[in-house]
C-alpha cells in the first residue's frame, strides 16, 4: 500500500471531495497536511469581501492534519501567510513513499521544497497555471526561469488540461514526467440534484421577478475586476435581447459600481453569494451561464465544470483555462475573446438565437464534463505513483 502525503493550503470545497474519492476507491494510504485553518466561522475572502463558511463537509472521509501556522497575517493572501516550520517534521512523522504538493508559491512550501531529500522520498506537483497571454518583459521571463527551476524538483507533475500541460512543457518538463489528472467537481452530486433543483430553481426565478418564459443568463462568483462582471453587463446592455434577463449572483467590490450601472433595468437582477448546496439551483435557474474573465488568474474555471454538469450551456473568454478543454464552440458553448465587449455581445446574441439549439448544447455539456471526474483525476495520480515504482492501484 503506497503511503501519499499531500501539502495543501487550507479545506477546499473541490479538493476534499478528491481526497475522499482517493481513499474510497484506492489503496493509497492518504494524508493531507494542511498549512492553514480558518476560523470556525469560516474566513474572509477578500474577493467577495465577507467571511465564508461552506456548507458541505470538508475534513471528513480522509486523514488530515493541521500544522502550525505561525504566521502574523494567517492565510493564502501573501506569501508569508503560510509560516509553518514543523512542516517538514510532520510529513516525515507520517513516512510517506512520495509527496503531492498543490501549491509552492508561499515561505513555508518554498522552504519545504529547497530543504525535502528528493533522494529519498519523491515528490508530486498539481498545478493549474497557464500562459494564455504574452510574456510581459524581462520581469516576467526572469520569474518564469525561477519557475523552471522549482519544476525540476518534482519527478512528476499533474496536469489539470490542455493549457496546463503546455504550461509545464514552456518551462521544460519533459513529457512523460507529465500524467493527466484534469480539474473536476463532484459531478455525482451536481447531477443527482439536477432534477430537484428545476423546481428550486422555477420559485427562485419567480422570487426573483424574472418571468417563466424569459431566458436567463447568468454570472456568478466574486464582482472583481479579473472576473470582468462589468464586460458581461455592458454587452447585455448593448445586445438589448428581447425577453432575456441577466442575473448576478455572489458579492465583492464591483457591486456597488454594477447595481448602479444597472439602476433601473427591471431585466436586471442581483442575488447574494450562494452556498455550496445551493449552487445546483444557481445553474439550474440559468438558461446561459457567462464566464468573462480577463487575464492569467482565471487558471482554469471550475464553475464551468458545475455549470456544465447541471446541463447548462456556457460562454467564456479565451482567458479562461479550461476554454481548450470544456468548450467546444458551436457543441455546448461559445468563446471569445478576453476583454471585446462586442464579441461578447455577439455571442450573447448568438447564443440565444435559437433555444432549442441552447437545450442540446448543455446535453453535449453534460456529455463532455462527465470524461472531468475525480475518477480520471485519481487515474492520473495513479499513473504517476507507478511511474515512480510506487505501487498503487484502483480497489474494484
Amino acid at each position: 500500500m503506497a503511503r501519499l502525503a499531500v501539502i495543501a493550503t487550507h479545506p477546499i470545497q473541490y479538493y476534499a471531495p478528491w481526497f475522499q474519492h482517493i481513499v474510497a476507491c484506492t489503496d493509497i494510504d492518504l494524508k493531507v497536511f494542511y498549512l492553514w485553518k480558518p476560523g470556525g466561522e469560516g474566513f474572509f475572502h477578500p474577493g467577495f469581501l465577507q467571511s465564508i463558511c461552506w456548507d458541505m463537509p470538508l475534513l471528513s472521509g480522509y486523514a488530515h492534519e493541521f500544522v502550525p501556522n505561525e504566521s502574523r497575517d494567517p492565510g493564502t493572501h501573501h506569501f508569508r501567510g503560510l509560516v509553518n516550520r514543523r512542516l517538514r517534521e510532520c510529513v516525515e512523522t507520517f513516512r510517506p513513499d512520495a509527496v503531492l504538493m498543490t501549491a509552492y508559491k508561499f515561505a513555508s512550501t518554498l522552504a519545504f521544497l529547497m530543504r525535502w531529500d528528493r533522494s529519498r522520498v519523491p515528490l508530486l506537483f498539481r498545478g493549474d497555471s497557464h500562459r494564455l497571454l504574452p510574456d510581459g518583459g524581462i520581469r516576467q521571463q526572469l520569474r518564469g526561469f525561477a519557475i523552471t527551476s522549482i519544476f525540476r524538483r518534482f519527478v512528476a507533475l499533474l496536469y489539470v488540461g490542455q493549457a496546463n500541460y503546455r504550461y509545464f512543457r514552456q518551462h521544460g518538463v519533459p513529457a512523460e514526467c507529465l500524467h493527466f489528472a484534469p480539474h473536476a467537481v463532484d459531478n455525482a452530486r451536481f447531477m443527482a440534484a439536477a432534477e430537484p433543483a428545476q423546481a428550486e430553481a422555477a420559485a427562485w426565478r419567480r422570487e426573483l421577478g424574472i418571468a417563466e418564459a424569459n431566458a436567463l443568463i447568468v454570472f456568478a462568483g466574486k464582482f472583481e475586476e479579473k472576473k470582468r462582471p462589468q464586460d458581461l453587463l455592458e454587452a447585455f446592455l448593448a445586445a438589448g435581447l428581447p425577453g432575456t434577463d441577466l442575473l448576478f449572483v455572489g458579492a465583492g467590490p464591483l457591486e456597488e459600481t454594477l447595481r448602479a450601472s444597472a439602476l433601473g433595468r427591471a431585466d436586471v437582477h442581483f442575488a447574494p453569494l450562494q452556498n455550496q448546496s445551493q449552487m445546483p439551483r444557481t445553474y439550474a435557474a440559468a438558461d446561459l451561464f457567462v464566464l468573462p474573465s480577463y487575464g492569467p488568474w482565471e487558471t482554469w474555471g471550475l464553475a464551468i465544470n458545475e455549470a456544465l454538469c447541471m446541463g447548462c450551456p456556457v460562454v467564456v473568454s479565451d482567458h479562461v483555462g479550461c476554454a481548450q478543454d470544456l468548450v467546444q464552440p458551436g457543441a455546448n458553448g461559445l468563446v471569445f475573446p478576453a476583454g471585446d465587449v462586442p464579441a461578447l455581445e455577439y455571442s450573447l446574441r448568438d447564443a440565444l438565437s435559437d433555444r432549442g439549439r441552447l437545450r442540446r448544447w448543455g446535453e453535449e455539456g453534460r456529455r463532455i464534463v462527465a470524461r472531468y471526474s475525480y475518477a480520471q483525476t485519481t487515474a492520473g495520480l495513479l499513473a504517476a505513483l507507478r511511474a515512480l515504482g510506487i505501487p498503487a492501484e484502483a480497489r474494484a
